[in-house]
């Protein structure tokens, strides 16, 4: 009788072992990105919302225009104040309305790898009928800028660090 007891008791408690709840949270489906050329791209050891507030928060705090604001990118835009003869010799004047550097970073992961990739243009004309768009490769000084994103969403990350 011990044995039957003792044999039910140990299923109930295995039983009861498996049928705890299994279920983790999820990330809401997150797409896939490309690094097209002349992109720049960091892995964060933090998760896409973080990444996102992170970069929200420090445009903000620089002043820099956040066009878009949606869960897995970010389009912000710096205007180009002044006469600039090496772009105006590169990419033609921008005559008809303001320069801009238009800075498109989107973002995909899971709570602790989170990939970000970079894109730059330079935008003559800006919202004109002239509106003409050029593609920057980045460059040390935006991988820095980047750099700098990693560094700011990770610092308040339970997650372990993760390489470049």
């Amino acid at each position: 009788m011990r044995r039957i007891v003792l044999s039910a008791f140990c299923a109930l408690a295995l039983a009861a072992c498996q049928s705890g709840s299994s279920q983790r949270p999820t990330q809401p489906d997150q797409p896939r990105l490309d690094v097209p050329a002349g992109a720049q791209s960091v892995n964060i050891a933090a998760d896409p919302a973080s990444v996102r507030s992170a970069l929200v928060s420090s445009a903000q705090e620089r002043g820099t225009v956040v066009l878009q604001d949606q869960p897995n990118m970010v389009v912000l835009e710096r205007p180009m104040t002044g006469a600039n003869p090496a772009l105006d010799s590169e990419f033609g004047p921008s005559d008809n309305g303001q320069r801009v550097i238009r800075i498109r970073v989107r973002f995909t992961g899971t709570p602790c790898q989170t990939l970000a990739v970079q894109d730059l243009a330079v935008i003559n004309n800006v919202r004109t009928a002239l509106e003409q768009s050029f593609v920057l490769p980045g460059n040390p000084n935006t991988m820095q800028s980047l750099q700098g994103l990693k560094s700011r969403a990770e610092q308040g990350s339970s997650c372990p660090p993760v390489s470049s």
